[in-house]
């Protein structure tokens, strides 16, 4: 089984070094460095901004107020690179970011306000700071860390463009771990447990594929969910996961093709499909309402419904470039898009900063600094994030229930979401002209009943197994239930 607190959970991904530089306590004040860019600077490959942990902290309240109560928090641990997927010391966050004790406090003050909190684990791959690599650049052949990576011959070049040894895409940075071997597995097995010590809920792993070996997967479960039952274990599989979710591996993946379907529906014309396709998203097309429906009736349809209601549903990440950018500015289309995530099987995710309407192309750019200065805020985005937000926890059949398509032509798709005796009907209108509503309901409801759409209070009418007479602005969704007649 799944956790259960993922089905209600809504997630905020914080990529720590831009998100907030917090004072910290006095007792553990945050290091203050001089090397530090500015934090409005345009962002650069190496540089680092100086985000911290005490930041996060600082700002808990304002993640509950957008309507997150889950945190996806991008590697934290000691690393050479800001986004700190270079490991060197696993058993050790990072001090920039303030430490083990930011974290231990962070864990605290986010429990505090029901706020889950999940790390990213990184255990493909490490720096070449880490200890055991240090030591086999240093020692070679003698080193007994020797077999803890895949060493093809010495020396190890390790900081040319040809290195001698298995890296992740072939950069030298990034050594590979050999998995294979016993001390190497128990070691990163290890790792995965001590965090939970802090109170951590969860791994997102990253690129867990390329440890192709589904009984270090295993394991790794067994182990986790020793420590926490109710820990999630989310994967970073960008397509198909049907080999890691058959419920001995992880409980759900980041699902980014659903992302893309929802872009491909909402963007149109308007997708900046260049921008798109030189990121990990790939090829994104301009969907019509039926070939969007059909890849959702295709993504629900491959996994147990228990994998399903727990997927982490995302559109956009540090590796991709922002909504606001793939969607060319068009702040009704970005609205109408993070409003479809909500309504979806699954579980909204939502990168920190698209809440405000930030903009990012390529890495680095996709990774600026958060954007403080409410005037620059969009805050109709904030509006349509809160009220979806609240609109899936007050229904229990947006976070569990079925979906059943009824329409779909051009711009215009409904479906329905049952759940035991209660089913709620979404319209979503991506077209720029409006939309009278006349759609068949398959028995969804009885005949007869009135409509009122939870998100704008205006009422439809159910008539000869229709739903009718709602009318849809362009690039916008309802989200329709029954009102007993008088």
């Amino acid at each position: 089984m799944t956790p259960e607190w993922v089905k209600d959970a809504v997630f905020y991904q914080i990529f720590p070094d831009r998100f907030r530089i917090g004072e910290g306590p006095p007792a553990n004040p945050a290091p203050v460095h001089s090397g530090f860019e500015a934090w409005d600077a345009k962002p650069t490959l190496r540089g680092f901004k100086g985000g911290n942990l005490w930041g996060v902290i600082e700002k808990l309240d304002y993640i509950q107020e957008q309507g997150f109560n889950a945190l996806y928090l991008c590697p934290i641990f000691s690393s050479t690179a800001n986004h700190r997927y270079h490991t060197s010391d696993y058993f050790q966050v990072d001090p920039v970011l303030g430490g083990n004790t930011a974290l231990h406090r962070l864990v605290e003050e986010a429990h505090q306000r029901d706020i889950r909190v999940v790390l990213d684990g990184v255990f493909n791959h490490c720096g070449r700071a880490h200890f055991a690599f240090q030591h086999l650049l240093e020692n070679e052949a003698a080193s007994p860390y020797r077999d803890w990576f895949h060493v093809y011959r010495f020396p190890l070049n390790a900081y040319s463009k040809h290195a001698n040894y298995a890296a992740w895409w072939n950069n030298p940075e990034l050594p590979k771990f050999n998995t294979a071997n016993p001390e190497c597995r128990e070691y990163l097995l290890s790792v995965a447990e001590y965090w939970f010590k802090y109170g951590i809920d969860g791994w997102r792993l990253d690129v867990p594929n390329e440890i192709d070996d589904d009984n270090f997967w295993r394991e790794f479960r067994r182990r986790v969910k020793a420590q926490n039952p109710q820990a999630y274990i989310v994967g970073e599989i960008w397509d198909d996961a049907s080999r890691w979710l058959q419920g001995d591996q992880f409980d759900a993946v980041m699902n980014y093709p659903l992302g893309r379907a929802i872009l491909g529906l909402v963007g149109g014309d308007t997708l900046d499909k260049d921008l798109a396709a030189r990121s990990g998203l790939g090829r994104l097309e301009s969907l019509g309402a039926m070939a969007c429906n059909n890849r959702l009736e295709d993504l629900f349809g491959r996994y147990d419904w228990e994998a399903v209601t727990s997927q982490m549903n995302i559109m956009t990440s540090h590796d991709t470039p922002r909504i606001f950018s793939i969607l060319r500015g068009s702040i009704e289309r970005v609205q109408l898009a993070f409003a479809m995530l909500f309504t979806l099987p699954g579980v909204p995710t939502v990168y920190y900063g698209d809440e405000v309407g930030m903009a990012g192309g390529h890495d680095p750019d996709n990774r600026r600094g958060m954007l403080w200065d409410e005037a620059l805020w969009q805050k109709p985005l904030m509006r349509t994030l809160q009220q979806m937000s609240s609109l899936r926890q007050s229904l229990p059949v947006l976070r569990y229930g079925r979906y059943h398509y009824l329409y779909g032509q051009d711009g215009h798709l409904a479906f329905a979401r049952t759940h035991g005796q209660c089913s709620v009907v979404v319209t979503i209108n991506a077209s720029p002209e409006s939309w009278r509503i006349d759609i068949p309901l398959h028995g969804v409801w009885p005949r007869g009943e009135q409509a009122v759409d939870l998100l704008s209070g205006k009422a439809g009418r159910c008539v000869g197994g229709y739903l009718e007479d709602g009318i849809l602005e362009p690039f916008s969704l309802a989200v329709w239930q029954t009102q007993e007649q008088d």
